[in-house]
């Protein structure tokens, strides 16, 4: 028997990257859904290559016939009776609705829409509590976490220690990094991945987003919670528990290991498509604490995370709004922490206990991101 996957955001840097995983393991794993919002031609050649009983455009209605359209889409590709592992590659907040119909419809979630757990953390777990469904991370970060953890209980681990790539700008001075142009800003050192994500490594405005998913998926407070800059981006995390010992998680960075152990956890499959690794290769290995400073957005998400309720929310469709304002030319690298910043200061933080109230606090922020941008 083979499990039944849905790849949503397929033609996406995760999606893609899925994918080829998946292609490699087809003995145990087959796709029955996929999705994508607007890359049609990717998709057609994606539903050729795996033959998806379910194959939905969300972004628009000009594709194959036999195709589903609109929002609505995720959510029934995410909840199929045949889809037993949902891996959801979207990218910002439209990744919410569907991992909690997912999670309700006793789903395992491979997560790697990190905003899912930013907006509505304990909502996201509430429906995995009342329906059955499972979260594992896809983020190489929390995937090291998890690897590391192995089952140990909660009271064993003292802290956890997410590791960042500092971007293309780690070394920076904070003016050129406040000049910074596009293509600078998607140059990333060591990892490839979408415009958008590539953008929040350079701000590390990623980084905050995710501490606050590390808060929900392991229960632990911000104060357990450190990051650190490793350029290398070879140890991907680490753990250290009650008794003083640390435990890390390497490799050379790709996504194409998280994600497999995410389809396979807690199990190991092997995989001959998978880069070794060797740490006489490797080199040195060098850590850096964060510049807060000349990064104010990593500072920003952390105090939305400690705050609480719809901050996080809002930060995240503030940041979403202002990286794609400097995507489009239309604000520079600079502005997007700024934005951000008068964002959350005249936000009135209330409580993320309904979905309603989630996308609400979600709304006026984009709105107001919007409004400031304009001002730049």
């Amino acid at each position: 028997m083979t499990i039944g996957v849905a790849v949503l955001g397929s033609t996406g840097s995760i999606g893609t990257t899925a994918l080829r995983v998946l292609g490699r393991h087809k003995d145990r794993f087959r796709v029955v859904a996929l999705t994508a919002h607007s890359r049609k031609d990717l998709l057609a050649a994606q539903a050729a290559a795996f033959r998806p009983e379910f194959v939905a455009l969300v972004g628009g209605r000009d594709g194959q016939d036999g195709w589903r359209w609109g929002q609505g889409s995720l959510v029934e590709a995410a909840t199929l009776p045949d889809v037993e592992v949902v891996l959801n590659g979207i990218v910002g907040a439209a990744g919410l609705e569907a991992t909690l119909a997912a999670l309700g419809a006793g789903k395992r979630v491979a997560l790697a829409n990190k905003e899912t757990l930013v907006m509505a953390g304990d909502l996201v777990l509430e429906a995995a509590r009342a329906g059955g469904g499972e979260i594992v991370p896809v983020d190489s970060e929390h995937s090291a976490v998890l690897q590391c953890v192995n089952g140990r209980p909660r009271s064993d681990v003292a802290r956890i220690i997410l590791t960042a790539s500092g971007g293309p700008f780690h070394a920076w001075d904070a003016e050129r990094v406040h000049s910074a142009t596009v293509q600078q800003a998607l140059n990333h050192p060591t990892w490839k991945m979408g415009r958008k994500i590539s953008v929040d490594s350079a701000t590390l405005a990623n980084k905050a987003l995710e501490v606050i998913e590390g808060h929900f998926l392991f229960g632990l407070s911000y104060d357990r919670i450190d990051a650190v800059v490793h350029p290398q981006s070879i140890v991907h995390s680490f753990v250290e528990f009650s008794d003083g010992s640390v435990l890390g998680q390497i490799g050379f960075p790709t996504m194409e290991l998280p994600i497999l152990y995410a389809l396979t956890h807690p199990e190991r499959i092997a995989d001959d498509g998978v880069v070794r690794f060797d740490p006489v290769s490797a080199g040195s290995l060098t850590f850096e604490p964060i510049r807060k400073k000349v990064f104010p957005a990593f500072v920003l998400g952390v105090q939305a995370g400690r705050a609480g309720g719809t901050a996080p929310a809002a930060f995240n469709a503030a940041n979403e709004v202002a990286v794609a304002a400097f995507l489009r030319g239309a604000m520079p690298f600079g502005r997007i922490a700024e934005v951000i910043e008068v964002v959350l200061g005249r936000q009135i933080v209330g409580p993320a206990d309904s979905v309603e109230a989630v996308l609400a606090a979600d709304h006026w922020a984009r709105e107001l991101a919007e409004e400031v941008g304009r001002c730049s």
